[in-house]
Parts: structure tokens; C-alpha cells; sequence
């Protein structure tokens, strides 16, 4: 391996097989034998336990072992759906493993904590999680946070080990797993990964994705613990009546415990862990990492979008397009490298100079490139000077310079560049003049341009002074670089337009610069805009009352996004903020919703934020806000469905004690049905689409219950619609065919085939989709198994005599039929009644 340019890929390839890869043991995840036992411990499951056992109490094996049968497809389709869900968080945890940037093959690449190997080239900046046992080559300003390790809360100075020393590197020269950039750059060679490395070696285990338990879930465990208690209580006086009324307990218990049955709303919980759990997953495949479940519910109520300008909105691709020299312009666009007058060339070669060899910012990297390009061949480019110091930019001067030592001269040269109010007051230039460049700046951040501006200074003594205040410097000019508008983001500030959703655009550009940004996105800005200052002299008071028609501010510290991001709170917002830098983290952290950049984005904002852009972009984030309306809606619609599929056999049930008819529904009967209401829940109503127009409708509210009104009225309307044709089947069929296993037959087939229907009427609430649906795969084939399965319990005389079912005959298969396409009709002439309600 060369130093310069790291291993190899297929050495890499080889180190991380002999040592396999840079992980710590991962907590206990639950297997598949503890993951059977949750759900055999289900209180739906102990019930059907006790009914097997009263059935072999009356001498009825045959019920008994077919009871045990449903049982085992029951329990392996919730295991299924639990696996499922348990897989697309493990996918989950791999995206949100810590990611390192290394040179491989002599390019740097950004891979997988996991994929580090001994003797990697790791490049290390401001907000990096150190991602293993580094022993540094090179550092400018480093410290380190290393209370992970030590509890000490001081960040710890570091420096590169000198090239002449082959002893073993002291701790100030290496950088230990699991610790935190806080500042500065380094780089170094990895000496000791996973379990071999510091962190590794003291035991610590670091805590992957969990799933958090959202107020939605706790809103329905709520409930159905109530509804349990009550369906407990119901069934106790049910399984009684049964017992006194008609002498008969064994009959009774059994009646009693498949009303529990009836009234259990099991799968409440079920789905909500899948939608979750699925929904992330779902945004992971749109480069959307949710790191934290919780938001996915709180997307659809998302009000306000503070959003960042580079890379966001632009394409982070910067461009050097115009230079600026005492009242002089040059624009480099579409020109021959020989129009450019001499007198520009300094301010390309100062700008080169004060930006690292190897850049990795955009801006940069940019002028790296421009650079190269304008003075290729002549004196400006100096590859043979050396670099003596650098002065980083800081919160107080947003200006960087570099020190160097050309090969032929004693003096120091110093090269600056930064923000052009801050180079200004490094050069102490006089008023009016500082009035000319200051109009110069606005004329060119009002085409959009981000300006620099780049100083030059000479200086003699050996010892550096402590700031950069203390240079004596010049200034060269003035540089201005363009990041486009990303072609996508005014259609999709459009759409959050549309949806009721406004966009603010903070940034730490320049007004002029921001406010043309704003305009090309197409926020309506109208020159509106506060800055830094603005913040800073506004009261809390004074700011509420500015926050409600602004959009655009600019020259903020990260500092002021906290502050920002409260006032929206305060004022009824719901906010979600994205966020890239270390100092982005407690902004990201008050936000409803903190998202940072995945590609450009620090380990810090990404460990403070709920979800990580992966691709950066603007249309990333507008995707996650459909995506949660998406969830939000499509749980309603399953939860509509679970209530209203509850209700008919809740009353089945009832209705024997009442009208002193037999049992019509047994344990059997109910695991039937168990196998259409559990996937039509988690895997139907999962996979439905976004409903045509529900991006122009507004937020629904942050307090906005899962449970409301006009829920459970829209589920008693269509349970009852369903409940009466299940009724008049056993009515007319018992008469008509002269037995009660003719009606529970019918009513059986209604009741399944009604089940369809109300699947059906329930997959779409939007009035612009009452004719075909999109194709969902998923309905397809739990039509298909229901009709399947139902024509073998009424076909084959074993099954149907398992069932109680008679052979029905062809009136009693039309009335089902007629009665479950009238159930189908009701329901959704339900949905069309109480349209915008649900």
C-alpha cells in the first residue's frame, strides 16, 4: 500500500474477510423461536387453547383437531407478518450503520463503517463519528470528544505522528472508535476495527434503530385494553345466560369465549406495527432513512419545511462563473482560457491557495477546478509551495486563510477567503470603499451568485500570530460561484403549496444571493427576508409576529435555527428541519421532524435527526410528506375495516342467546375469517396508494386522533349494513331450507363474501377514484384464497361437515351472492355519505 493512495479494493476485500468486519456484537434480536413464543402468548391464541379444550370435553375431537389446524395457520401467518416487519428494520439498521471516507485505489469513497479494514486511508472533518482505532498521519486543528470512552466532556487536542518517530503512537496521536470530531480535519491509517478496537475492547454496545412505541400506538393499546375488558365482561354474562337459560355450561363457555373472540380486536396492534415498520421501509427504497419509527407518523401533519439552500434546493455542484477586480468583471462561462486579461489571475491564484489541495467541499473544489483550468501553464498554480499553518473559518470570522513557504523566499505568504463583509474587515478598508464592494456583492448575489471574497497578505516573522485579525492584508478581489436550482424543486414547492405546506429557506448566504435562490425555486418571497441581525434584534414577540409571511432567511447562524425552529413550534407549526452540520443538531433535535443529509450530512446531525436524506434533494423530502399521508389514511381504512369485520360476528354471536336460536358461529368459524381480516389489514390497506388529491388537501392536525367520530360512525354504519344481510341470510336460508345449519350457512357465505366488499368499498375514500382502483396484487390474491377456500368448506362434505355446513343449494348460493354485493353496495354508499369526514 502507498500511502498517498490508500489499499486496494481487492485488498480491502481480503483484510475484511481475515478480520471480518468493523462491529461491535449487536444486541439480541428477536429470533424466530422468541418470535413464535410472542405470538403464541397472544391472548387470541390462549382463547382458542381454551375452546380446543372444551371441545375435547364434549367428545367432539373432530372440531377439536380442526380448531388446532386453524390455529397453525393462523400462528404462521402473524409469525410471517412479524418476520416481515422485523426484516425491514434490520435493512433499516444496515443503512443507519456509521459510514467512514477512505481512499481506495487512491480515490476517496464513502463506504460502510462495516467495510473498514486494518490499514485503511481514513479522511476525518468536523462532525465525523470516528469510526475505528485511527492512528493520525495528518491533523489541522483536531479535537476530539471522547466522552464515549472517557466520560470527559473537554474535547481532547490531537496531533499527526511525526514521520521520523517508529515508536507506538501516544494516545494524543490516535483517535479512538466511537469518538466525535469537533473540530478540524485529519487524516490517518485505521490500526484496530470491531471487537479489536478501543470501544470493543471496554464492552460498550452501541444501540441500534428501535422501535419506539408512538402515540398512535399507545391511543390503541388503550382501547383495546378497554375493549378487551368490556368483551371479557360481555362474555362472562353471555357464557352465564347461556349456562342458566338453557342448562348447558360446557355450551355456554364455549358460546362465552367465542364472543371474547369476536370482540378482540387483536390485530389493532399488528397493524400498527407493520404499517410503521413497513412504511419506513418503504422510504428506505425511496433513499429516505427513517431512523426513528415515530416520524413516519407524524408526516402527514407536517405544516412548515425550513429547508437548507446548498444542496437542497441546488444541485451542490458549485461552478466559479464571474471574478471581480477593482470595478473590472469576468465572466468565465463559454470563454477561451486566453480573453483573460492578467489582472484576474490573482484573484484565481489567492483563492486556490487559501483552499486545500485535496478538496471535498463543493465550493472548493470548484475553485480547485477553475484554477486549474484559467492557469494551466503559468506562474499562479504553486505546487511546490509548502503549507506552513491554516486559521479554519469560526463562528466569529467566516473566514479561512492558509500559510505558505514558497521554496525561494523567507516571507510567509497568506492566502484568505470567506464571507466578503468578513475579508472586508480583515483588509480594514475605509468606508466608501467598503461601500463600492459592499454594492459590487449585491449586484452579484442578485444574480443568484454566491460571492467570496480573497485577500492576500506577506509576513515576515518566524512566529504566527494567533488570529487572523493580526495579518496585515490586501484585497485581491472578489469571486462569485453559482449551485443551480435542482430541476425538480419548483414542481415540488409547488405541490407543497398545493398541500397546504409552507417552505421557509434558511441559509448563510448572502441576502441578494438568497432571495434570487428563493425566486428560481418559486417561493413567493416578494423581497421579504430576515437575517442574522434581524434575529438578533428581534424579541420573541416581535419575531411571532414576522414568522407568519416570511420565508427567506439569511446570514443565520446555526445557533439561530434553534431559535427558529421554537418560534414555529410556539406559533402552532409542525415543523420538520433539515440540517447537515454539527451545530445543526439541537435545531434538528426541537423539530418535530429533524432530517439531515445523508451524503453530505454529519454522523452528528444524522444520529440528532428522525430521518436521513440519502440523496440530499429537495424531492426527497416532499416524498416522505406523501409517504406519511399515505400511512395516516391507509390506517384509518384498516382500522375502519377491523371495527366494521367485528361488529357482524360480535352480533352473531349475541343474536343465539337473544333469539333462542343454536350457536351459529363457532371458534372454527372465527379463525376462518381470521385468515381475510389479518392480511387484508396488514398487507391490502398497507400496499394501497396515495388517494388521488390528497397532496391539495391541508395537514390533518398534530392532536388528530386515529379514533375519532367519524371513524367509528363509518365503522357502525357498514357494520351494520353488513350485520343485517348477514342476518336475513340465516333468517331466509333456516326457513327456506328448513335447518339451522342451511342458515349458518348462508350467513357464514355472507358474512366472507360481505368481508370482500367491505375490503373493497374501504380501498378508496377519495371521490375522484369511485371508478377502477390502481392494481393491488395483494387483493387479488386474498380474493382469490377466500373464494378458494370458502367453495371447499361449502364443497367437500368432510370440511363442511367439520364446519356444520349443509350442501346449499343453487337460490341459497344466489341469496348469498345478492346479499353480499348489496353489503358491498352499502358500504359504499357509506364512504360516499360520510366522504371527508374519515
Amino acid at each position: 500500500m502507498e500511502p498517498s493512495i490508500g489499499l486496494s479494493t481487492s485488498e480491502a476485500e481480503a483484510r475484511l474477510r481475515r478480520d471480518g468486519p468493523n462491529e461491535l456484537p449487536a444486541a439480541a434480536r428477536s429470533g424466530a423461536v422468541q418470535m413464535l413464543w410472542e405470538v403464541v402468548r397472544e391472548p387470541m391464541f390462549l382463547l382458542l387453547v381454551a375452546c380446543g379444550s372444551i371441545y375435547l370435553a364434549l367428545g367432539d375431537r373432530h372440531e377439536a383437531l380442526m380448531l388446532l389446524g386453524f390455529v397453525g395457520v393462523v400462528i404462521a401467518m402473524t409469525f410471517v407478518q412479524k418476520r416481515r416487519s422485523q426484516a425491514a428494520l434490520d435493512a433499516l439498521r444496515d443503512l443507519s450503520s456509521p459510514r467512514a471516507l477512505v481512499l481506495r485505489d487512491g480515490k476517496p469513497v464513502r463506504v460502510s463503517g462495516k467495510a473498514l479494514v486494518v490499514g485503511d486511508l481514513v479522511l476525518l472533518a468536523e462532525g465525523d463519528r470516528v469510526p475505528s482505532d485511527i492512528e493520525l498521519l495528518e491533523a489541522s486543528y483536531l479535537t476530539v470528544d471522547e466522552s464515549l470512552l472517557t466520560g470527559e466532556s473537554q474535547p481532547v487536542l490531537k496531533q499527526a505522528r511525526e514521520a521520523s518517530d517508529t515508536g507506538a503512537a501516544a494516545a494524543h496521536q490516535l483517535c479512538f472508535s466511537g469518538s466525535l470530531v469537533t473540530q478540524g480535519t485529519a487524516q490517518g491509517r485505521v490500526v484496530a476495527t470491531g471487537p479489536r478496537s478501543a470501544l470493543g475492547r471496554i464492552g460498550a454496545s452501541l444501540g441500534g434503530l428501535t422501535v419506539d412505541e408512538t402515540p398512535i400506538q399507545q391511543e390503541t393499546a388503550q382501547i383495546v385494553r378497554r375493549v378487551a375488558m368490556a368483551g371479557a365482561s360481555i362474555a362472562l354474562l353471555l357464557a352465564l345466560g347461556w349456562a342458566v337459560s338453557r342448562g348447558d355450561w360446557l355450551t355456554g363457555l364455549l358460546a362465552g369465549l367465542t364472543l371474547a373472540m369476536a370482540i378482540l380486536p387483536e390485530e389493532l396492534p399488528v397493524v400498527l406495527t407493520i404499517f410503521l415498520g413497513l412504511g419506513a421501509w418503504r422510504l428506505s427504497r425511496e433513499r429516505v432513512l427513517t431512523r426513528r419509527i415515530p416520524a413516519v407518523e407524524l408526516l402527514g401533519a407536517t405544516t412548515l419545511l425550513c429547508v437548507d439552500k446548498t444542496g437542497t434546493l441546488t444541485r451542490n455542484q458549485m461552478e466559479v462563473r464571474r471574478l471581480w477586480v477593482d470595478g473590472a468583471a469576468f465572466e468565465l462561462a463559454n470563454q477561451p482560457i486566453n480573453v483573460m486579461a492578467h489582472a484576474f489571475h490573482p484573484v484565481l491564484e489567492y483563492a486556490v491557495l487559501s483552499s486545500h489541495r485535496h478538496a471535498f467541499d463543493p465550493m472548493e473544489a470548484a475553485i480547485g477546478v477553475a484554477g486549474q483550468h484559467w492557469l494551466h501553464g503559468s506562474e499562479h498554480l504553486h505546487g511546490d509551495w509548502a503549507l506552513v499553518s491554516d486559521y479554519p473559518l469560526s463562528r466569529e470570522l467566516l473566514a479561512m486563510s492558509r500559510v505558505w513557504r514558497s521554496p525561494d523566499q523567507r516571507e510567509l505568504l497568506v492566502a484568505a477567503k470567506g464571507a466578503p463583509e468578513a475579508i472586508i474587515d480583515l483588509c480594514h478598508l475605509p468606508p466608501s470603499r467598503r461601500q463600492h464592494i459592499s454594492e459590487q456583492v449585491a449586484t452579484l448575489a442578485g444574480d443568484g451568485l454566491r460571492v467570496l471574497g480573497v485577500a492576500r497578505a506577506v509576513f515576515a516573522a518566524e512566529a504566527l500570530p494567533p488570529i487572523q485579525h493580526d495579518f496585515d492584508f490586501e484585497l485581491v478581489g472578489l469571486l462569485a460561484l453559482e449551485d443551480p436550482v435542482r430541476a425538480d424543486v419548483p414542481a415540488a414547492i409547488a405541490e407543497c403549496r398545493a398541500a397546504g405546506i409552507r417552505v421557509a429557506m434558511i441559509t448563510g448566504d448572502h441576502p441578494a444571493t438568497a432571495l434570487a435562490i428563493a425566486r428560481k425555486a418559486g417561493l413567493e418571497v416578494d423581497g421579504r427576508h430576515l437575517t442574522g441581525a434581524d434575529l438578533d434584534a428581534l424579541n420573541d414577540a416581535a419575531l411571532a409576529e414576522q414568522l407568519h409571511d416570511t420565508q427567506v432567511f439569511c446570514r443565520v447562524r446555526p445557533e439561530q435555527k434553534l431559535r427558529l425552529v421554537q418560534a414555529f413550534r410556539a406559533r402552532g407549526d409542525v415543523v420538520a428541519m433539515t440540517g447537515d452540520g454539527v451545530n445543526d443538531a439541537p435545531a434538528l433535535k426541537a423539530a418535530h421532524i429533524g432530517v439531515a443529509m445523508g451524503g453530505r450530512g454529519t454522523d452528528v446531525a444524522r444520529e440528532a435527526a428522525d430521518l436521513v436524506l440519502l440523496n440530499d434533494d429537495f424531492g426527497s423530502l416532499v416524498t416522505t410528506i406523501r409517504y406519511g399521508r399515505r400511512v395516516f389514511a391507509n390506517l384509518r381504512k384498516a382500522i375502519v375495516f377491523v371495527l366494521a369485520a367485528h361488529l357482524p360476528i360480535i352480533g352473531l354471536a349475541l343474536a343465539p342467546l337473544l333469539m333462542g336460536w343454536p350457536l351459529i358461529l363457532m371458534p372454527a368459524h372465527i379463525l376462518f375469517l381470521q385468515l381475510i381480516i389479518d392480511p387484508a389489514c396488514s398487507i391490502v390497506f398497507e400496499a394501497e396508494a396515495l388517494e388521488p388529491g390528497a397532496m391539495r388537501q391541508p395537514p390533518r392536525r398534530p392532536d388528530a386522533r386515529l379514533f375519532d367520530t367519524a371513524l367509528v360512525r363509518l365503522s357502525l354504519l357498514q357494520g351494520v349494513g353488513l350485520l343485517a344481510a348477514v342476518l336475513t341470510g340465516y333468517v331466509l336460508a333456516a326457513q327456506s331450507g328448513g335447518s339451522a345449519d342451511a342458515g349458518r350457512t348462508v350467513a357464514f357465505a355472507v358474512l366472507v363474501l360481505g368481508n370482500l366488499g367491505l375490503i373493497q368499498a374501504n380501498r378508496t375514500w377519495a371521490a375522484s377514484a369511485a371508478g377502477p382502483r390502481n392494481v393491488n396484487a395483494a387483493f387479488r390474491w386474498i380474493v382469490l384464497g377466500t373464494v378458494v377456500l370458502l367453495a371447499l368448506a361449502l364443497g367437500v362434505p368432510q370440511v363442511a361437515g367439520l364446519f356444520k355446513f349443509t350442501a346449499p343449494s343453487a337460490p341459497l348460493l344466489a341469496l348469498a351472492a345478492v346479499l353480499a354485493l348489496t353489503t358491498w353496495a352499502w358500504c359504499a354508499a357509506m364512504v360516499a355519505l360520510l366522504r371527508g369526514q374519515p
